[in-house]
């Protein structure tokens, strides 16, 4: 046991590193509470928790900067909780703790993702090593919250978590596709990104695949040659060309027409382009990142995206939350929309919500995701005749926004992401059970493909009163 009375930092060093949190994970409470003494000496705030299952838990309510784990533990053992905490965070380090492993797992720990392996008996010195290293890895010591692009408003642990990842992939040269529903700012993404890419003093283009038609579209992204077609009356180089040496933005690739698709795929392949009407192709070299609001995995299995081209641009998948999965960041984004709006309109201070009504609009589901909730402070902020916009307005504001009707698709998903999240809620994320009521028996696979298709995580259900959960069970059961 560590003596209390040891000093290994200074009260400076303390105060730097007391924000980051460690979660510890041991079956041998001994070695919890040695560790616990430990890393609170060092300044950390720590929590220690007993069995896999309980730091599945705690990954959403005390969200870790660090975890460190036993690897040899009943129950849940550390390689299948390290799997579980890569569903919920792939950029977290993980350090795994043994007394008895062979170097052979340290082997399969190191190929899972492990960022480190470390043998008991376990030196203070060397933890506290490997704790600020994967601290510094992350960027957190050195720089506080990542400065990675400021102007996407956040508070939320889930944002935190995609910038981090988004800041990483940045610097490599592979292909980015970015997932999420409509409005929820993939383009903002895409240029972030770029910014922070070798490619930053390079041109960043976008097009929207979906709001051209397919000549149209070919046209505009891969060029063509005067009088290639009627009305082609002069050259036109296309994005591809005009992007080279900078990013190429494709919003809604999921609308592409699958002629297109196959140009497209022959582009990524061979970095080359071949204009509409041109003999040679022309060598480019452009980074892609693109995205849709659509599932293309699904899409790939209907046969309505080629397989092929979809691998070529989900080298890094990224995923863009619904608003409604980061409630914590819309009073921020209302202050910021207030903000430009009161600057657009030249006023001396911004024009804020009443309590009520903040609190209304944060408990909104927000379909139409961040775009719906500008549109909305906006609405309401040309209306108010005072300086505090009353709860009546915003809720006029929000039944005007809901008359423009979701397409059965967007209502569909909606649907579907909302039942999911109840059924789990319902038996506190036990998958076996929720699968049963949404009728899915003997078909727990293809239960958890549907969980994983709407970025539902069943660990992060927390424990509801049983007389609640009695009552959403026959709310239910009358759907």
């Amino acid at each position: 046991m560590l003596d209390k009375s040891t000093n290994y930092v200074t009260s400076a060093q303390s105060e730097e590193m007391h924000s980051f949190r460690v979660l510890v994970v041991d079956d041998d409470t001994v070695i919890l509470t040695m560790l616990s003494a430990w890393l609170e000496q060092e300044g950390y705030q720590v929590l220690c928790v007993e069995s896999g299952a309980d730091a599945i838990v705690q990954l959403h309510a005390f969200n870790p900067h660090v975890v460190i784990t036993d690897f040899n533990m009943e129950g849940m053992d550390g390689i299948t909780l390290l799997k579980r905490i890569q569903e919920h965070n792939s950029i977290l380090p993980v350090i795994m703790l043994s007394g008895s492993a062979q170097i052979s797992d340290a082997i399969r720990a190191t190929h899972q993702g492990i960022f480190e392996f470390i043998s008991k008996p376990v030196q203070p010195e060397n933890l506290f090593d490997i704790v600020k290293h994967a601290l510094n890895r992350m960027g957190d010591i050195n720089n506080g919250y990542t400065q990675f692009a400021p102007e996407i408003i956040h508070q939320s642990s889930v944002m935190a978590n995609l910038l981090k990842q988004a800041e990483r992939v940045a610097k490599s040269r592979s292909s980015v596709f970015i997932g999420g529903a409509t409005g929820t700012g993939k383009e903002m993404l895409a240029k972030a990104i770029h910014k922070a890419s070798p490619r930053a003093q390079e041109v960043f283009l976008a097009i929207n695949c979906g709001a051209l038609s397919e000549q149209l579209l070919e046209s505009e992204l891969f060029g063509h040659e005067k009088g290639a077609f009627t009305g082609a009356v002069r050259k036109n180089l296309g994005l591809f060309q005009a992007a080279n040496g900078g990013t190429l933005f494709l919003d809604e690739v999921g609308d592409m027409p699958p002629t297109l698709q196959i140009k497209l795929l022959r582009v990524l392949q061979e970095g080359q382009v071949k204009p509409v009407g041109a003999v040679d192709s022309v060598t480019i070299n452009v980074r892609i990142i693109s995205a849709t609001h659509q599932d293309l995995e699904l899409s790939v299995k209907r046969g309505e995206f080629r397989e092929d081209l979809f691998y070529r641009l989900n080298v890094i998948p990224l995923y863009m939350p619904a608003l409604a999965e980061r409630r914590e960041d819309i009073p921020l984004l209302i202050n910021q929309f207030l903000s430009l709006y009161a600057e657009k309109e030249g006023l001396e201070e911004p024009i804020r919500f009443s309590p009520e009504a903040l609190d209304y609009l944060v408990s909104m589901p927000w379909p139409g995701n961040v775009r719906q909730l500008q549109n909305v402070v906006e609405q309401c902020s040309v209306l108010s005749i005072s300086p505090l916009i009353p709860l009546t307005l915003v809720k006029r504001a929000l039944r005007e926004n809901e008359r423009k009707f979701q397409t059965l698709e967007e209502a569909r998903l909606e649907f579907d992401h909302n039942y999911l999240n109840r059924v789990l809620r319902i038996w506190n994320g036990d998958i076996v059970q929720a699968a049963g009521i949404a009728g899915f028996n003997t078909k727990i696979s293809e239960f958890k493909q549907l969980l994983a298709q709407h970025q539902i995580e069943p660990s992060q259900f927390r424990r509801f009163q049983e007389e609640d959960a009695a009552d959403e069970i026959d709310s239910i059961k009358q759907l």
